[in-house]
């Protein structure tokens, strides 16, 4: 039926076929089911986020364990255990669905539109709207939504890294198929759409050039270590377990309640945490005009420690100002009726030709022959047919156009531009020759002719962002490095970057001057760099890589898509083309510079809260470990599983998340992670262990039930457990030992109202009951609150004596 319709098509439109569709048949191929039904994704499906939250092997293994519990009788255990997993899963995934729907609306502002051809009139819609059949315009930057053929005489280049991998540019022309997923780099043509929907070669269109990126922050990996190790610290304890069972020493139901108790030891709270971090400091940038469209990006952010950006659209305003015209050959009219004439004659339009539009009125002439502007080349041209100005004429960069001059001394010239770039100003060259020649090698390549004669100068002003020096000023004074790359001239971009009050060391370099012997160290020590491919331009970010640096990259263009996808962060301007939006992290709404330090402070505020968090948790799995085996050795076991539940909820999962809420950015850039961990956690929790395994044996001896025991160092951990929230947020200087003072009373406030929950717990029978805990003697619960208390000095000293410092013989900092 399609092939009948699109035959159909040709007959009805051969000739006028770039009127398109009417209204009509848009609506009858829709009823066929002819449209492009896909919707556009801005972020993870429903089932996704569902999927990646509930299924993790720490959550598998405890359904396996509740199921087991529920066969053997068990149910209330069963219950508990695995409703503390569920209620991570349920928690991870609100916060996820939440942001994800505030997120997709914000989105709608990044869509790339269709330009489609209706009723002989172009029309912007969304790509759902599509159906087989519809004649599409395609500019450069926009992006292929839809498969099919190039339908009139006109020759572009496609960027096709998305499908491929390679990245070099595809030549297509009349009859050529476009595919889904590429985007356009240069010219303009109008194309058909024939495959639509799951039939496309992508069928995905913003969010397919996005997934192909995953990059782990360091962040991440660290947690995924820390998961993965103590998930294989988990399984060695249940082979033991699987062991005693074998000899017939621990009965099957206990050995159960005990295969729950040993996989609690994995943190799988730290995912629920990463999730609502990500989330919450993705909804909040939403209001500060920035699209987050990796979940990770804004703590990528807090990571980077150089800036690449290019200068047009990033730096200066995506708008350029006619300055002034410089005839070389006639007089000044005339030149203005040439570039008149040569830009309202090309097929397509950008910030240049507008700008020179606005000022040079010329007719609409016929072209011959046309090689639109690429930023790899540097330049454009039009073969006119028309008696007036019969010629080839070409504007484009003056070192590229210099060597194909037909004149001997180019001195004057050299020095009429230099002014000007001194200046900052952007200089384009005006040349042609009265023949018409051919502009495209056999192979279809664009080719410069020899002999031309230089017509006049054309100087553009850019225009900074009123942002930029302020917000450049900032990323400096954090550390960050500042690179601009650009494709004009090194010294034009050197001057602007003056302008916006950034040190260029003295060291500018050319794109000329790059290869891959000293790329490495230029990328390292240069600040400025011009004149400079997008190929180049993704060599340099790989270089910044390859000397250790977290990198970002900023850019608008299509030019820039090469260098976002190479750079550990990619960011677009919202005003940017669609392929670059659709291949980067995030995306400044509103083209807004101010938002970068924003974004850069959040990224801090997550990363900080996440600090705190694995402070807490690596504490408690360390004292888990110890307690296990030194319990096992004397005698019993520490916990059932419904104490296991009820110590993760009230010291891990109720804390984690308002830690993660309440996170604020620090005060000094985070250096030394690992180092602050292991001076917080090693010994708070082996000073823990010890008076935990005190406290269980002094309890056990004086009942001799297992149970008492077990009921006492659960109150005793809770207890501590709650002390170690205030000693990670400490908010007065007294208690800042392992932490720095954060003046925040809110994550004091919070173990006060826990403990008070817990002591609820204990005074009403059922819940106390329901959770296998016993009532002791008051005495008791004095000794296990001085026991707490000894545990916090003893921590303090440690702390403020640097005594794990001391004996590791290893130097320390404050943090």
């Amino acid at each position: 039926m399609v092939r009948n319709l699109l035959a159909q098509d040709d007959q009805q439109y051969k000739g006028s076929h770039l009127r398109g569709l009417s209204e009509d048949e848009v609506v009858e191929r829709r009823k066929q089911g002819l449209a492009h039904t896909l919707a556009l994704k801005s972020s993870r499906s429903y089932a996704q986020i569902l999927r990646a939250n509930l299924f993790v092997p720490v959550n598998i293994i405890m359904f396996i364990l509740g199921l087991a519990l529920v066969i053997l009788g068990q149910v209330s255990d069963a219950l508990i255990s695995v409703g503390v997993a569920f209620f991570n899963v349920l928690v991870g995934t609100i916060q996820e669905i939440r942001a994800k729907r505030v997120l997709d609306r914000i989105s709608l502002l990044t869509r790339p539109k269709a330009a489609v051809m209706r009723s002989g009139h172009e029309q912007a819609v969304d790509p759902s709207e599509l159906v087989v059949g519809d004649i599409l315009l395609l500019r450069p930057g926009d992006q292929i939504v839809v498969d099919g053929p190039v339908v009139n005489d006109a020759r572009i280049e496609v960027d096709e890294s998305l499908l491929t991998g390679e990245s070099e540019l595809v030549q297509k022309q009349q009859g050529d198929c476009l595919y889904s997923g590429s985007f356009c780099t240069s010219g303009s043509a109008y194309y058909r759409a024939e495959k639509v929907g799951v039939e496309c070669v992508a069928n995905q269109i913003a969010s397919g050039a996005r997934a192909f990126r995953r990059v782990y922050t360091p962040l991440q990996r660290q947690i995924n270590v820390i998961l993965q190790s103590m998930l294989l610290v988990a399984i060695f304890f249940e082979i033991l377990l699987a062991l005693a069972i074998q000899d017939n020493r621990v009965p099957l139901v206990d050995s159960v309640k005990m295969a729950v108790v040993i996989i609690g030891i994995v943190p799988k709270g730290l995912l629920l945490a990463t999730s609502v971090a990500y989330a919450l400091g993705a909804v909040r940038m939403v209001g500060k005009g920035v699209l987050v469209q990796q979940a990770n990006a804004l703590e990528a952010m807090s990571n980077v420690d150089v800036l690449c950006l290019d200068k047009t659209g990033t730096l200066t305003a995506n708008a350029l100002v006619l300055e002034d015209l410089r005839p070389l050959q006639g007089e000044k009219p005339r030149l203005q009726d040439l570039l008149g004439s040569y830009v309202n004659s090309s097929s397509v339009t950008n910030p240049t030709s507008e700008a020179i539009g606005a000022v040079c009125s010329g007719e609409r002439l016929s072209v011959r022959e046309e090689v639109t502007f690429s930023s790899a080349r540097k330049w454009s041209a039009l073969a006119f047919v028309d008696a007036t100005h019969q010629g080839t004429y070409i504007l484009g960069a003056p070192d590229i156009l210099l060597p194909y001059l037909d004149m001997q001394d180019k001195q004057d010239l050299n020095a009429n531009m230099q002014v000007s770039i001194d200046q900052g100003k952007r200089i384009l060259l005006f040349a042609y020759t009265p023949s018409i020649v051919s502009l495209y090698s056999e192979r279809g390549e664009p080719l410069l002719p020899s002999g031309l004669v230089p017509l006049g100068l054309v100087v553009l002003r850019d225009q900074l962002r009123p942002e930029a020096q302020e917000t450049l000023r900032g990323f400096s004074q954090a550390g960050i490095q500042i690179k601009v790359i650009s494709g004009d001239h090194p010294e034009t971009v050197a001057a602007l970057v003056k302008q916006a009050g950034l040190a260029t060391n003295g060291k500018v370099i050319s794109g000329g001057k790059l290869n891959q012997e000293d790329i490495l160290q230029l990328a390292e020590e240069s600040t400025v760099f011009g004149r400079v491919t997008p190929q180049q331009k993704a060599q340099l970010v790989q270089a910044l890589r390859k000397r250790g640096h977290t990198v970002a990259m900023i850019g608008d263009g299509v030019n820039d898509v090469l260098s976002l996808k190479q750079a550990h962060l990619g960011l677009a301007m919202q005003s940017g083309s669609a392929a670059t939006r659709g291949v980067a992290d995030m995306v400044l709404l509103n083209d807004s510079f101010a938002s970068l330090p924003q974004a850069f402070r959040e990224g801090q505020r997550i990363q900080q809260g996440m600090h705190d968090i694995l402070k807490l948790f690596l504490t408690r799995v360390c004292y888990m470990v110890c307690v296990l085996v030194a319990i096992m050795i004397v005698d019993g076991f520490p916990f059932v599983p419904k104490q296991n539940a009820l110590l993760t909820f009230l010291t891990e999962g109720i804390p984690a998340l308002a830690l993660a809420a309440w996170a604020r950015p620090p005060a000094f850039r985070q250096q030394r992670m690992f180092s602050s961990l292991l001076r917080f956690v090693i010994p708070a929790a082996t000073a823990l262990s010890l008076i935990a395994l005190c406290v269980y044996m002094v309890a056990f001896s004086a009942g001799q039930q297992l149970l008492t025991a077990q009921s006492a160092l659960t109150s005793f951990t809770i207890l501590s457990g709650l002390q170690l929230i205030v000693f990670v947020e400490p908010p007065i200087k007294a208690l800042a030992g392992g932490s720095r003072q954060s003046s925040d009373w809110r994550p004091t406030l919070l173990p006060l109202g826990l403990l008070l929950a817990y002591a609820a717990l204990l005074a009403i029978p059922p819940l106390r009951n329901f959770f296998d805990l016993s009532l002791l003697a008051g005495s008791s619960y004095l000794m296990i609150g001085l026991a707490s208390i000894a545990w916090a000095l003893l921590l303090q000293v440690t702390w403020r004596l640097h005594l794990l410092e001391r004996f590791l013989q290893i130097e320390w900092r404050e943090e």
